[in-house]
């Protein structure tokens, strides 16, 4: 791993060596290596994730030394840099039509992809269903047992390389049509509504003690969380702000697997 880093950190400052077959090996040896799993570009670290920012160069470089082809599959037809990712079987990884994982992207098996798409670099684990029209972009991190719901937006993060990216850890629910994005990390066995939006700005609010807790780019282990808004002052008047309430914690009694309706019934909110 070391020469590897070696040489795209070089190539990282110096793009004339992405002429070289040396250098081009190595970025397509990185691709790989995401593509089977033994990569990482971040991976857990205690209680924190460690980013492998050179990875993420490598997947950046991997566009300039990659050549547009076009890509036949039956009747349907694409025109990428890119290859799609292969051998489902094989990896134990259930794909429905017409679900895309392009290659680079790495799924554990017994991951099931509804019609959706995984982005290169990304890491999904084991027993997560990535259910229709969701979306895991560029590098995002997708832990075991996760459900992203209907159309959930994980936004991807390439640049810039010094951001985290999107993390998703084990046993989360994640609602239908919810937007996680710029690296924000949802902890073990939360549970978030449909309809949240969570960037590195949103407020998310713990509103279950007796006093508000505002917090920003982490949601806490367990949590439950719905859409909010509150009130800012601005220039022209007083209007309400899109946020996040935390409005309690999944009991120890709750299955892992509960659905979304279930974590929510407990707090009587419907979603």
């Amino acid at each position: 791993m070391s020469e590897l880093k070696t040489a795209i950190e070089a190539a990282w400052d110096n793009r004339d060596l992405l002429k070289e077959t040396s250098t081009q090996d190595a970025i397509r040896e990185v691709i790989a290596l995401l593509d089977t799993g033994k990569l990482r570009v971040a991976e857990p670290d205690g209680d924190a994730w460690k980013v492998n920012d050179w990875v993420k160069k490598g997947v950046v470089l991997y566009f300039p030394i990659s050549k547009m082809e076009t890509i036949e599959v039956g009747p349907f037809e694409f025109h990428d840099k890119i290859p799609l990712k292969k051998n489902y079987a094989e990896q134990g990884v259930r794909v429905v039509p017409h679900a895309i994982a392009r290659h680079g992207a790495y799924l554990e098996s017994g991951v099931i992809m509804m019609p959706s798409y995984v982005n290169v670099g990304a890491w999904v684990g084991a027993g997560t269903m990535v259910d229709t029209w969701a979306t895991v972009g560029s590098c995002a991190q997708i832990g075991r047992n996760v459900h992203l719901s209907g159309g959930v937006g994980i936004g991807g993060v390439l640049e810039p390389l010094q951001a985290t990216p999107t993390i998703i850890e084990d046993d989360c629910f994640i609602g239908s049509r919810a937007i996680i994005v710029e690296g924000v990390r949802i902890r073990k066995e939360a549970v978030v509504a449909a309809g949240v939006t969570l960037t590195q700005s949103t407020h998310i609010i713990d509103v279950s003690g007796p006093e508000p807790i505002t917090l920003k780019g982490e949601v806490p282990e367990r949590s439950v969380v719905i859409p909010g808004s509150y009130s800012k002052e601005f220039p022209a008047g007083t209007y309400n702000v899109n946020c996040a309430l935390i409005i309690g914690k999944r009991k120890e009694s709750t299955d892992k697997k509960v659905s979304l309706n279930d974590a929510l019934r407990e707090y009587s909110v419907a979603v």
